[in-house]
């Protein structure tokens, strides 16, 4: 039986050339032909501000734009997040958008009688980060130690109850040649098989 497995594209630049749109076109082919349900969050398709206060996120309105994201995140079973390094961190609007979405309610509530939000409401899913970068993958996890894809787990999906979160890091992605970027989509679409 198949997976209902949300894909969210956090690249900002929508160009299907880019490596990443490919990256996730051949994680979905691969799931489309294991059987597994597919949606799609494509984030430089969306519009939506950003939260600039406390108060704003723990009280304000989802964005109309991003309902139907909160939906989906809510029906998936895995979630797959593409994105590339930028700066040593994912890119702005991705952060933007997990800031929307993850709100209090939604992604964690309190527990009665508390005032602090401790209870993960997003359990019960698994994630794969999939992030391409310039830089060698392996100087990014040892010298750097994987620093901002760490805190994505563990501050962002791990806080909201999103485990086990496994990654893909693909490093010089501007230097691959045919053979080396043909190589990393069949490993996109074994992973989509196999909703991992």
């Amino acid at each position: 039986m198949g997976k209902r497995i949300l894909l969210i594209q956090g690249h900002p630049d929508p160009d299907p050339k880019r490596f990443a749109q490919g990256l996730a076109q051949a994680y979905a082919d691969g799931a489309r032909d294991a059987g597994h349900e597919l949606r799609w969050c494509r984030l430089a398709e969306l519009e939506f501000p950003l939260l600039r206060s406390q108060s704003e996120w723990e009280q304000g309105e989802l964005p109309p734009g991003l309902r139907q994201s909160q939906q989906d995140i809510a029906w998936a079973e895995h979630i797959v997040i593409f994105f590339p390094l930028w700066l040593g961190d994912m890119p702005a609007l991705l952060k933007g958008f997990l800031e929307q979405v993850a709100r209090p309610g939604f992604a964690f509530k309190r527990k009665e009688g508390s005032t602090a939000f401790t209870e993960k409401a997003l359990g019960g899913r698994s994630a794969r980060v999939v992030v391409t970068m310039g830089m060698p993958a392996i100087v990014y996890r040892w010298y750097f130690r994987a620093h901002s894809v760490k805190s994505l787990e563990r501050n962002i999906l791990g806080f909201v109850g999103i485990a086990p979160v496994r990654e893909t890091l693909i490093g010089m992605v501007g230097t691959l040649d045919a053979e080396g970027a043909q190589k990393w989509l069949r490993r996109l679409g074994k992973l989509g098989r196999e909703a991992g």
